[in-house]
């Protein structure tokens, strides 16, 4: 735009403002959730496209703020992955044949704590909690059990788990290698994200550098072994969840991102051998324009971040591929129904933002696990979007939204300078250690809690349009008896196996002593049908049990 034209449009814009400068605003002040003033209007004075090509470019191409793929979804639909798991393995697998049979295109599987936080569903701990909020795996016929009648080489999985995300993984190889599936034909992605967990959720067993060097090690592994698996899946999903805004989301998960490449450069892997199978996990939450702007602005910052600053070669290595899930935390137990609008709002926002997979929570899990009826609403509301709304149809449809360009331009900057106070930190691993991402976190969520108590922000059926009416919905909860049967299944284990299983978890804790790869000494001690809680109680004795601050 030469200078006449922007003074022209300049003089008009402020003529339409004195136009309607009389007009009093229904509040006082429009923000996004992450505090950031929103304009009455935007034009191409706010996000002027001299710097087109740096800054947007085309899909496909770097900077990827259109999208990391050229056709996007012209090409191929996203991946439509519904997160489930509950009870004993059969009960997960009878729910993922009912969602592979409604038309989903990936799996996604849900552990319950005790196997999270590596114990064995006979523990004393895990009492209460045996497939509560997640399938019990506690051995390798378990996990045939979960993928009975599923081909491993064909459907790709999804497996949200960190702590213990190598002797997961290793089970599942075990399972597909008994079904005849090669290693090589394996796709999917294992979370294997343990610096959140000491940020936001707490499912940690090992100290910091123990478990970045169960990170590692799976990188290293799969490279070789795995070719088309993600070896992590970089979690701002539970940061989110934790109260954070949108712009700590991004800016925590690409510090604790950072963390992980420099931690397997140290460990002698090459930036270009890993990284393109470094995938990330974001929230999907309802402020609409804003989450739009947030994936494009974390788009653009992991490019600049692969090729600045680890001087990565390859295009894949600076492609920032996420999996979206909707926002949790927004549904509410009161008039669940509202849940069903909701989610299809946050299920667009994250297509519009170029996502690559994506699950759609159910209306009904603020009240309990979800239903077989609500979770072929959700899936329906994905396959709704990508077949009736036409935001298939072409690449990067806000592309040119003064609106989302102005914003994606604020949530980088606002995200740099929180990259850079953690950098003058010493890294993400300091600044846990420090507390600040928590304490952050916790000043956010209690921010916004604050808002929704004075009524400043509106959440639909809890502060404003309330109903006397009181519709039961019909409660989903898996067997009670699922306890029980798990330690049956543990004896029968015990008794039938050999010798075998005890000389692997000797070799696998003379090794934890050392600095060899660890994979194939775990992948070893499956196979000898040795239980997760057994391994993990090998790391234990090694390791030590971190406790955590405060």
């Amino acid at each position: 735009m030469n200078e006449e034209k922007k003074e022209r449009l300049l003089s008009e814009l402020q003529r339409w403002k004195r136009a309607y400068s009389s007009l009093e605003p229904r509040k006082p002040r429009f923000e996004t959730q992450s505090g950031t003033p929103v304009s009455e209007l935007y034009t191409s004075l706010d996000a002027p496209l001299s710097d087109y090509l740096e800054k947007l470019g085309f899909p496909g191409t770097l900077p990827f703020t259109r999208g990391i793929q050229p056709s996007m979804y012209r090409g191929r639909l996203w991946t439509m992955r519904q997160y489930a798991g509950f009870g004993s393995a059969e009960d997960t697998n009878k729910r993922f044949h009912y969602l592979l049979d409604a038309g989903q295109t990936g799996l996604s599987v849900a552990f319950d704590l005790p196997t999270q936080m590596g114990y064995d569903s006979d523990h004393p701990l895990a009492e209460g909690e045996v497939g509560k909020v997640g399938v019990a795996i506690d051995s390798i016929e378990d996990m045939e059990v979960l993928f009975k009648g599923i081909p491993l080489d064909k459907v790709s999985t999804s497996m949200t788990i960190n702590a213990t995300a190598m002797i997961v993984l290793a089970m599942y190889i075990a399972v597909a290698e008994k079904t005849g599936a090669p290693r090589a034909s394996l796709s999917g992605t294992i979370q294997n994200d343990i610096l959140k967990e000491y940020v936001a959720r707490g499912t940690y067993i090992f100290p910091p550098a123990e478990s970045m060097r169960l990170t590692t090690d799976v990188f290293a592994y799969c490279r070789d072994e795995l070719p088309a698996w993600n070896t992590i899946s970089v979690s701002g999903y539970h940061i989110r969840e934790a109260g954070s805004t949108a712009v700590q989301e991004v800016a925590f998960t690409l510090a604790n991102a950072i963390a992980y490449v420099e931690a397997a450069v140290e460990c002698g892997l090459k930036v270009d051998e890993f990284a393109p199978r470094v995938s990330f996990f974001f929230n999907s939450h309802s402020n609409f324009f804003e989450e739009i702007a947030k994936f494009r602005a974390g788009r653009r910052l992991w490019a600049k971040i692969m090729k600045e600053r680890f001087g990565a070669r390859e295009p894949a290595s600076m492609r920032l591929r996420f999996h979206t899930q909707t926002a949790g935390s927004t549904l509410t137990a009161q008039q669940p129904e509202n849940n069903v609008v909701r989610v299809a709002l946050q299920a667009l926002a994250a297509v519009l933002g170029g996502t690559q997979s994506l699950h759609t929570n159910s209306y009904d899990e603020a009240l309990n696990l979800p239903s077989e009826a609500s979770v072929r609403i959700a899936l329906r509301t994905q396959q709704l979007v990508a077949q009736e709304t036409g935001v298939a149809c072409v690449a990067d449809p806000v592309g040119g939204s003064y609106f989302v360009v102005h914003f994606t331009d604020t949530i980088q900057e606002e995200v740099e300078k929180y990259l850079r106070r953690i950098d003058e930190m010493g890294g993400a691993v300091k600044a846990i250690e420090r507390g600040f991402m928590q304490e952050e976190i916790h000043r956010s969520a209690y921010e916004y809690q604050k808002k929704v108590e004075k009524d400043e922000i509106t959440v639909v059926g809890v502060n404003r349009y309330l109903t006397d009416e009181d519709r039961p919905v019909r409660r989903f909860s898996p067997s009670p008896d699922i306890e029980r049967k798990q330690r049956e299944r543990l004896r029968s284990l015990k008794v039938a196996r050999g010798e075998e299983c005890n000389r692997a978890l000797g070799n696998l804790k003379k090794a934890a002593r050392g600095r060899d790869n660890l994979f194939p000494l775990v992948l070893s001690a499956v196979k000898a049908r040795a239980t997760l809680g057994e391994i993990c109680g090998v790391l234990r004795e090694t390791w030590g049990q971190y406790e955590g601050k405060g």
